[in-house]
């Protein structure tokens, strides 16, 4: 029915009130009657929790499993970093943990490089790739694009089965007779090529490959399906250049997934081919306790190609999704608009370009021809620019903000720390001059632990404080979330700041102990100073988790738009239902960083707040069972 001017309504989803200032009529419907899609259908625990097609529910199933192989990883690391530290020792943890590995407390040389590598697989692809972008994409991509769903939810699930079966398999891999994949996290032949290499080169080796063949499968899936619904189903006004940066981010890891993850695929299936049926295409004259082998005229330089064009594109497959998080919760929690939109967006799309064209930085010291490495050089110092575009413009946007110290704010000005820090010296190893004494030592680890390891975990964690009313509808305990923060960021430091002097010093990595080398007697006790940080900092996660898992029984109730955000996934209720709204899908007027905005009365605008409609006062929050309410929706006549 039509309404004059000069009437209060409250637009859909939100607690604000408006005048309607148009000289046009407004039509206001009740959402009762307009909403085709809220059919409910009867769900069993099988259709709601397990094998769910519902993009909310996928992403906490992400979100777990990331958790839980997060968990496996980071204990692996700390039961590397007892031997590193005290490399004599026997530990009673390493018997009950380690069995046959570790006879009398002391670990066996073959299960420390199993350790390496599996910590780092785990870390890297399923806790940094799946749990970080699988969570976050699939919670927020429909949600804030104003889409009821993925494109293809079962192609959704699918692909979340495909990454539990991987990580299933790569778990079993811990328990076969001659042990785990031991040949590093970048299984460079001929140590994964040949199963007699080691004890980790046989039935171990081959559950990682099948299980990274999962994995791939998975990702592929789950990332076309984030680029056919960000850009088939935005809602109506939603253009590109409306999108949240996390949107954004997302799509642009998707579109770097896709290009890069089939090359992995093929090197995989390549060393298939080399361990079990005869082939050479990574293998060529090898000796093995003095027997020479058939294989002939193969490379593992052409291994390391392959692997390096996914691996560094993996670095930003991390990161990007990180960047994004880090971009809203930045922005939200300063109060400000997020500074330079469009170099932000420009800087996603120069750094997925320019990190296919990199690769080569891995490999300066395997013969490449000098030439070649200066142009890698050249490639490596450039995507400094982008980078830099980045840091610069978080920073601009905390400058004198109206800043909310939440734990999610604080995890992502730490994001933006490790960011600086760890790719300046980045700038270091990319340079093949400079990288010749470096490489395979300790600054290599601290570097890439800093600026993709720790960066993309602040993002993750800023994302579950964020964004965890919208997942549960409950506020995880702000003060835990303090003490999470603080002796993480210390701890962080405290483990990776050393390893720069260490690797300076020309400690190499993947040594299961220095003993054997005088010249580096003096590091040892900065090794055990590393292992000390490591400890806390492992500490530091019993708190998070301790949070993350209290809060969903505990925690306290969330109002719908608990940091007053401007995005579309506030608007809509979070109890459980298909088509995230029950009414109309809102509508998009504006960019979604209206905060502080000069001549409004309340410091953030929704993006569904026609731009023409002057803002009255926000009503005292909604509770999440009363959201979508008596709503009504406004459109112009």
């Amino acid at each position: 029915m039509a309404k004059k001017n000069n009437r209060r309504a409250k637009i859909v989803g939100t607690d604000i009130e408006v005048d309607i200032t148009e000289k046009k009529d407004v039509i206001i419907e009740s959402h009762d009657d307009d909403h085709e899609h809220d059919h409910h259908h009867k769900e069993t625990f099988i259709t709601k929790y397990i094998f769910s097609i519902d993009h909310k529910m996928i992403s906490k199933q992400y979100l777990i499993t990331g958790l839980i192989m997060g968990i496996v990883g980071i204990a692996m690391s700390l039961l590397f970093r007892l031997q590193l530290a005290w490399p004599e020792e026997s530990f009673g943890i390493f018997d009950v943990l380690l069995g046959k590995w570790a006879t009398d407390g002391v670990m066996d040389p073959n299960v420390y490089l199993a350790l390496v590598t599996i910590h780092g697989t785990i870390m890297v692809f399923f806790v940094l790739t799946a749990g970080l972008s699988g969570t976050f994409s699939n919670l927020l991509i429909p949600l804030q694009i104003g889409a009821r769903d993925m494109a293809s939810g079962f192609l959704n699930m699918i692909s979340y089965w495909l990454f539990f079966i991987s990580s299933a398999i790569m778990i079993a891999s811990l328990f076969v007779e001659a042990g785990p994949a031991a040949a590093g996290w970048t299984i460079y032949p001929p140590l994964s090529a040949l199963p007699q290499a080691q004890p980790g080169s046989a039935a171990g080796m081959t559950l990682w490959l099948v299980s990274m063949a999962f994995f791939i499968a998975s990702s592929l899936l789950a990332a076309l399906n984030y680029i056919v619904t960000v850009l088939n189903l935005r809602t109506a006004g939603m253009t590109m250049t409306r999108l949240p940066l996390t949107v954004w981010a997302f799509l642009v890891t998707a579109i770097i997934g896709v290009v890069s993850f089939p090359v992995l695929l093929s090197a995989a299936l390549l060393l298939i081919m080399d361990r079990s049926f005869g082939t050479s295409f990574f293998l060529s004259d090898i000796f093995i306790q003095g027997e020479v082998l058939h294989y002939q005229g193969g490379s593992p330089v052409l291994f390391e190609h392959l692997f390096w064009f996914l691996g560094h594109p993996e670095v930003y497959i991390v990161l990007l999704p990180a960047l994004g998080i880090a971009s809203e919760v930045i922005s939200t929690n300063a109060r400000k608009p997020i500074f330079g939109y469009r170099a932000m967006v420009g800087s996603i799309l120069a750094i997925a370009f320019l990190s296919t064209i990199v690769w080569g930085h891995h490999m300066f010291i395997t013969g490449m021809n000098p030439f070649l490495g200066s142009v890698f050089t050249f490639t490596t110092l450039l995507i400094a620019i982008p980078s830099a575009v980045k840091a610069f413009n978080y920073i601009t946007t905390i400058w004198k903000g109206n800043i909310q110290f939440n734990p999610g704010m604080l995890f992502a000005i730490g994001l933006v720390s490790t960011f600086i820090t760890g790719g300046l010296t980045g700038i270091i190893l990319g340079d093949s001059a400079l990288d010749i004494n470096l490489h395979d030592t300790y600054f290599v680890v601290a570097h890439f632990h800093l600026v993709m390891g720790i960066s993309a975990l602040y993002g993750l964690f800023a994302g579950v404080y964020h964004w965890y009313p919208r997942m549960f509808g409950r506020m995880m305990n702000k003060n835990l979330g303090y003490i999470h923060f603080w002796i993480t960021a210390i701890s962080a430091y405290g483990v990776f700041f050393p390893m720069h002097f260490v690797g300076m010093a020309g400690l190499p990595r993947r040594y299961y102990t220095n003993t054997n080398f005088p010249y580096f007697d003096d590091v040892a006790n900065i090794n055990v100073v590393i292992t000390l940080f490591a400890l806390l900092a492992g500490a530091a996660q019993l708190v998070f988790l301790y949070n993350f898992i209290s809060s969903m029984f505990y925690g306290k109730k969330a109002v719908m738009n608990p940091w007053k955000s401007n995005t579309l996934e506030w608007t809509a209720p979070i109890k459980h239902m298909h088509g995230n709204w029950p009414g109309k899908i809102p509508h998009v007027f504006r960019w979604p960083y209206d905060y502080s905005k000069p001549g409004s009365k309340v410091d953030f605008i929704p993006q569904n707040v026609p731009l023409k409609l002057s803002l009255i006062h926000i009503s005292e929050p909604t509770r999440p069972e009363r959201i979508g309410d008596g709503g009504v929706c406004l459109k112009k006549k």
